[in-house]
């Protein structure tokens, strides 16, 4: 008896380490001191060192149970970016710039391939976040998971001056709420997705006209990243007094997290087109709005709160940036909290 024959093949493991490594190059910044393959990642903070106080903001997450969809449509490289996604954009809610990133891999069985496209998406994460790829794990546990299946999660830090830390503290009535795209359902809410509709390939496969493709394409769209469109409304003199990643929980949960108390959000639903992909849902699964607004991001990824001189600006920043903009509401004052109409 060995270990593999117990079901680990270390063989595998350091085939898929060969196959990530052209991937993972990609993602290098000068600050990366450590190659790929050792215990840990080494990352330079001499670049940052005339900040007058440089703070570290980390983010953690994973993708959740849109990894199903993933196995059942057999499609590995676009999850990575949705892992990526959900960390930095965290990060990128307190004004920060990702620099680093690592990865989590656990399987019931190491097929390099396989894993090499899963990293092969977070690459591309990294690359749009500019974050490099430092190090990660990928974790053959047999008779934990089925051979077929997998999870992941993942790990980021960024740095900011602690004068540019985007609070929300200093948000106050007259501000205005300034909504950026999202690319669909991004990587929460799937668990009610895959209520409603049959996870089969069949359905997968079907073509919507309302949404310009097959259904299987729709939602493994993957998630937005946004701090390239955030990073250029700051370069465009703006301050950005409070920030939402809207995830799990929708508007309802997320942008009172941006709030200080006293003061209250209003959203005018109809200042934008919802996309197709959240109607249909609504219409399949006969879920109410306020379940909608409660569990999906409803086509917008991120939330910021700027004054009010500031909002012509803030929306040419971010569509210089390739994003979609949209004035959403405003703030009042009240109990916090948010009020859609």
């Amino acid at each position: 008896m060995d270990y593999k024959q117990s079901g680990v093949d270390i063989e595998a493991g350091y085939k898929s380490v060969e196959l990530m490594k052209e991937h993972i190059k990609k993602t290098m910044r000068p600050e990366v001191l450590t190659g790929i393959g050792g215990f840990s990642g080494a990352f330079s903070m001499s670049a940052f060192k005339d900040m007058e106080k440089p703070t570290l903001v980390s983010g953690t997450d994973g993708v959740g149970t849109k990894l199903k969809l993933a196995f059942l449509m057999d499609q590995h490289d676009t999850v990575g970016i949705d892992c990526v996604a959900m960390c930095v954009n965290d990060i990128a809610c307190a004004g920060a710039e990702p620099l680093f990133f690592l990865d989590y891999i656990a399987c019931g069985k190491n097929v390099p391939e396989k894993i090499a496209s899963i990293v092969k998406g977070v690459t591309h994460g990294c690359m749009q976040s500019d974050s490099a790829l430092i190090g990660g794990e990928t974790a053959e546990m047999p008779g934990f998971y089925p051979e077929d299946e997998y999870d992941m999660a993942g790990f980021a830090v960024g740095v900011v001056d602690e004068k540019d830390l985007i609070t929300g503290l200093k948000i106050e009535e007259g501000d205005r709420i300034i909504g950026i795209a999202s690319s669909g359902v991004h990587s929460n809410g799937f668990s009610l997705v895959r209520k409603v509709f049959d996870m089969t390939k069949e359905s997968l496969d079907t073509y919507y006209d309302e949404l310009g493709k097959t259904l299987g394409e729709t939602l493994i769209e993957p998630t937005k990243i946004y701090v390239k469109a955030l990073k250029s409304v700051k370069e465009a003199g703006v301050t950005i007094k409070g920030c939402s990643h809207i995830t799990g929980g929708g508007f309802y949960e997320n942008i009172p997290r941006m709030l200080p108390e006293g003061v209250h959000a209003k959203i005018n639903t109809s200042s934008y087109e919802v996309p197709g992909i959240f109607t249909l849902i609504k219409k399949q699964g006969n879920i109410s709005d306020e379940t909608m607004y409660n569990t999906f991001n409803m086509g917008i990824g991120m939330m910021l709160v700027v004054e009010n001189d500031s909002v012509d600006k803030t929306i040419e920043a971010i569509e210089s940036a390739g994003e979609q903009a949209f004035l959403l509401g405003n703030i009042t004052t009240g109990e916090k909290g948010v009020t859609l109409c």
